[in-house]
């Protein structure tokens, strides 16, 4: 009997521990980026002085082209969206079905005794059928969201066409909030500046994650009970 009881309560609880999780969106494979072909490089013959992948360009942009090099992103994300949908549906049906007639003769009958007269009396097959259906819906919505500011990145690979991948993460604590950026994409050569930075807008398979914590974040989050009966699992 115990165990009965138990089930039920496990699953609830697993519910809304399932409502509750706010972590970060899982990437869908269908839009990943596609890689070039990795290219076999030969190995590099290094002499008394000179050592391949320590050298220094005196007449270059410093930009970063080599594994571990940093790179700055400039975020200067802003997108906006609008949408209004309304529908109107109306629907009615009206159906009548004559008394037929058989053998010449229109069907009529009469119902046991102890009914009212009207309802015993003078009965046939003859029908009425009417239905009516009428919807409307209408909805609006509009979101906005602006992010600027900088964070510096790290080159993790180099990709053979040129392009980088690069990943890095900022973290800030003022006080009691907490909040951190995360960002990764890849980035072509010939739009990092001379100054050795990037605009958020022009990097590929961009992943930006801007995300608070700590007791100022919490008190602007749903209660555990509250995302419930807002969440799909909730069957009214």
């Amino acid at each position: 009997m115990r165990q009965l009881i138990m089930s039920p309560i496990a699953g609830v609880v697993m519910a809304l521990a399932l409502t509750g999780c706010n972590g970060i969106p899982k990437k869908d494979p269908d839009f990943a980026p596609m890689r070039p072909p990795v290219i076999p490089i030969p190995e590099p013959d290094n002499g008394a002085i000179f050592q391949a992948g320590f050298s220094q360009e005196l007449f270059t942009d410093r930009q970063a082209r080599r594994v571990g090099d940093i790179l700055t992103v400039n975020l200067v994300e802003n997108l906006s969206g609008t949408s209004t949908s309304e529908t109107a549906v109306d629907k009615a049906n009206n159906t009548n079905i004559t008394n037929p007639t058989i053998l010449g003769v229109s069907p009529e009958f009469d119902l046991p005794s102890g009914l009212p007269l009207a309802v015993t009396k003078a009965l046939n097959l003859a029908t009425t059928l009417t239905s009516t259906s009428t919807f409307a819906g209408e909805s609006d919505a509009a979101k906005a969201n602006t992010l600027t500011g900088n964070i510096s990145v790290t080159v993790v690979e180099v990709y053979p066409n040129g392009n980088v991948f690069v990943r890095g993460e900022k973290r800030l604590t003022v006080n009691e909030g907490r909040e951190f950026i995360r960002l990764s994409g890849i980035v072509r050569k010939g739009d990092i500046q001379a100054d050795n930075t990037v605009d958020s807008t022009k990097i590929a398979d961009a992943s930006i994650y801007y995300v608070g914590e700590g007791q100022a974040a919490d008190s602007n989050k749903m209660g555990w009970l509250a995302r419930f009966f807002n969440s799909a699992i909730f069957p009214f």
